[in-house]
């Protein structure tokens, strides 16, 4: 599933291109919402929360779009060709200039602005919210706190407790934070629940405007993740073996998501000491050279 900060991007390259600007074009091909033509609505603006979109028209209404696993929006220059299977359209927003495609969006919905709610009041703090600021850090460090029980892990990934954390973040938090994936929140110092909520933000806006994810520092081909992918391969701070184990995941708590399904989990056994899973033994597979430069973070 994408991350917050790819979802926020998407956002944005659709308020730039669509931002106050009347429909010329506006199909909706979901099964739900076939009969609504929205030519002739004016875009207001594309916002994100998390790791939904929310399409702002004039007249109240909002066009909620959710990537799941598979989804995305693209834009074209009118009359060029799409990137994508004609069958698999489910939105298209056209104004004079440019036209925004959405394929496999499993997740559409048109309502009033006024209940977007619908959708996202039960998430978290989003961390690329505009208006990020220590109350909204303290908050995201309460949630966390509230089941001392759950898993690290499991709980970055609920939008419930701050929205905009996926897979690949989730490996990377708790690789920088040296501990493993399957430790308890309960365990975590003071310290450690205030950097994870520190880290969570700092990633997700360091790399909002781009579509490169770098926790590295570094946007070199396979050098840009500590952990995350790197299965098999060299750990990049000691050397040892990076692992991977499923983690499951319930109550995901972010609508249009399985609410149970299982995640790999990335981690080095030795960067990450705690708890996890038995370790299969590693066999003679050798740990692969690393030619990255070095980091700047971490």
């Amino acid at each position: 599933m994408p991350e917050g900060d790819t979802v926020f991007l998407a956002g944005r390259r659709l308020h730039d291109a669509l931002a106050g600007q009347e429909l010329t074009r506006g199909e909706l091909r979901h099964p739900r919402l076939v009969q609504h033509d929205l030519a002739g609505r004016t875009v207001l603006e594309v916002v994100s929360v998390g790791k939904h979109l929310f399409t702002r028209f004039d007249d109240g209404t909002s066009l909620h779009s959710h990537f799941r696993m598979d989804g995305s929006w693209h834009l074209y220059r009118p009359g060029r060709p799409w990137r994508g299977a004609d069958h698999q359209v489910r939105a298209i927003l056209e104004v004079p200039e440019r036209v925004a495609v959405g394929f496999r969006l499993h997740d559409l919905d048109l309502l009033p602005t006024e209940r977007e709610d619908t959708w996202v009041g039960h998430l978290g703090p989003d961390l690329l919210g505009g208006g990020w600021g220590p109350d909204d850090a303290a908050e995201v460090e309460r949630r966390l706190r509230a089941e001392p029980e759950r898993e690290l892990g499991t709980a970055l990934l609920d939008q419930r407790v701050a929205c905009g954390v996926g897979n690949l973040y989730k490996a990377e938090i708790c690789f920088l934070l040296g501990v493993s994936p399957w430790t308890p929140v309960g365990d975590l110092t003071d310290q450690q629940v205030h950097d994870t909520v520190a880290w969570a933000r700092k990633l997700l806006e360091r790399n909002a405007w781009r579509p490169e994810q770098s926790t590295t520092g570094d946007l070199g081909e396979g050098a840009q993740h500590w952990v995350f992918e790197r299965t098999g391969r060299a750990c990049r701070r000691c050397r040892d073996v990076v692992r991977t184990a499923g983690q499951a995941e319930t109550q995901h708590a972010d609508r249009g998501s399985p609410d149970r399904e299982d995640r790999l989990a990335y981690f080095c056994p030795t960067c990450q000491p705690g708890p996890h899973p038995p370790l299969a033994r590693r066999g003679g597979r050798r740990p692969q050279q690393q030619t990255g430069r070095r980091s700047r973070y971490g």
